[in-house]
């Protein structure tokens, strides 16, 4: 039986809201208590002096792509990208090729995820046929086959029946509703905030209410039929607020943000950087200071990376015509920790955010903390390495990130899967 001791590290764990130095002990992929008084055999060592242990990181929003566009990326490169950013976990968005809206599409990837034996995968099912919007996917299906999730992200629910009949059957088999919450009227064929920034570059913008108007529906349809959604990739201080009043009334309503929006604002468009441009797009130093309140009080509950590959070819191109998305799954982490280095949120919640948080909302199980009993997926961070982010580094098949030449501070060593130890960045 598989053992594996973690020795000498800070333990982190948001369910206890502890952050103690102690040994992590895993058999049989299982974290256990110390066996008292004997001498543990056989067992793989870290030691993990200097650094912080942390329950598995969980992306619970990525596009891996496969099938139908392995030329951006396949599961094996991007989970391969996931291991170097610290996951032990990711769940993927539908929009493949074919659609993930039946058990064909959603049994391939859980059988070729398999194969691979890498990280966990969490398929994510479509809402809608094809994701086009008019009618239902066969949800309990879905289900059946493995999808922890439904979403059509990358584009919103517009019908309001439509979404409300979702979030009601989606209740009765137990599965999250991941929202896209967006007005595609309003928002056009913007291709970056609209403002300043897109009247300086003379594009088409996006404006912030897009956003909030979608949030506003899906936050008033929860409330009405009494059922749970998660509100996708939140970008601007009026959802924030919206999420916050929404809570306070009771509804039930939980949320992720992306790093990119508390790490940039709308001014890495300059010279019409296409590695940017993504949707909902950069907003301003406003919106930047609401997300990270909201990841400070509670109000957000996840960060995820919404990994978006695409091509050179496909980047290269004008702002308006370049596809919208980055990569993100490498410096999801290192962007989180400079909020803990200027203090602004801590480790603790950090694993609530990208670990325990996730788990809870997706249903994934005994995962998010270090606790006896839960599953030996651990994820090992030495706090002080200082690197740079280099196109070399880039396990993805797609570079597009507008973060690459960035100094951090802190990375992923080893990460566990059900105990067994992998070598994050060799």
């Amino acid at each position: 039986m598989q053992k594996l001791l973690i020795k000498n590290g800070i333990a982190v764990d948001p369910l206890t809201k502890t952050k103690v130095r102690r040994d992590i002990y895993a058999e049989g992929g299982i974290i256990k208590d110390m066996p008292s008084g004997q001498k543990i055999n056989g067992a793989k060592i870290l030691d993990a002096q200097g650094s912080a242990v942390f329950p598995g990181l969980i992306d619970m929003h990525v596009h891996l792509r496969e099938p139908g566009f392995e030329y951006k990326e396949t599961l094996k490169s991007g989970m391969n990208a996931a291991v170097a950013g610290g996951f032990t976990s990711v769940c993927c968005m539908p929009n493949t090729n074919p659609v993930n809206d039946s058990k064909t599409v959603t049994r391939f990837l859980l059988d070729k995820a398999k194969s691979l034996e890498l990280i966990n995968l969490f398929p994510i099912g479509a809402i809608s046929k094809g994701l086009q919007g008019s009618s239902l996917s066969n949800i309990g299906e879905l289900k059946e086959s493995g999808a922890v999730a439904l979403s059509d992200d990358g584009n919103p629910v517009e019908d309001s029946a439509l979404m409300g009949r979702a979030l009601l059957y989606a209740r009765t088999f137990n599965l999250p509703v991941i929202s896209h919450s967006e007005d595609i009227k309003l928002r056009g064929k913007g291709s970056v905030n609209e403002g300043i920034m897109s009247e300086h570059l003379g594009v088409v913008g996006i404006p912030s209410v897009a956003e909030e108007i979608g949030v506003s529906r899906d936050v008033m349809l929860a409330g009405y039929y009494g059922v749970k959604v998660h509100i996708a990739h939140v970008s601007t201080s009026g959802s924030v607020d919206i999420i916050r009043t929404a809570k306070a009334a009771g509804i039930n309503i939980t949320c992720e943000t992306c790093p990119h929006y508390f790490s940039l604002t709308e001014d890495a468009l300059l010279n019409y950087n296409t590695y940017a441009k993504m949707n909902p797009p950069l907003r301003t130093g406003k919106d930047v200071a609401a997300i990270i309140e909201g990841l400070a009080d509670g109000t957000i509950d996840a960060i995820a990376s919404d990994h978006a590959p695409h091509s050179e070819d496909e980047k290269n191109t004008t702002l308006d015509a370049a596809p919208f998305g980055i990569i993100g799954l490498q410096t999801s982490l290192p962007l989180t920790l400079r909020l803990y280095y200027l203090k602004k949120i801590s480790l603790l919640d950090i694993a609530g955010l990208m670990s325990l948080n996730p788990a809870k909302i997706l249903n994934l199980g005994k995962r998010g903390s270090l606790q006896n009993g839960f599953t030996a997926d651990i994820t090992v961070i030495d706090l002080k390495k200082e690197w740079i982010f280099t196109e070399n580094k880039i396990k993805s098949l797609s570079k597009n990130s507008p973060f690459i030449g960035e100094k951090f501070k802190g990375i992923a060593t080893h990460v566990a899967l059900g105990g067994n130890l992998i070598e994050a960045n060799p």
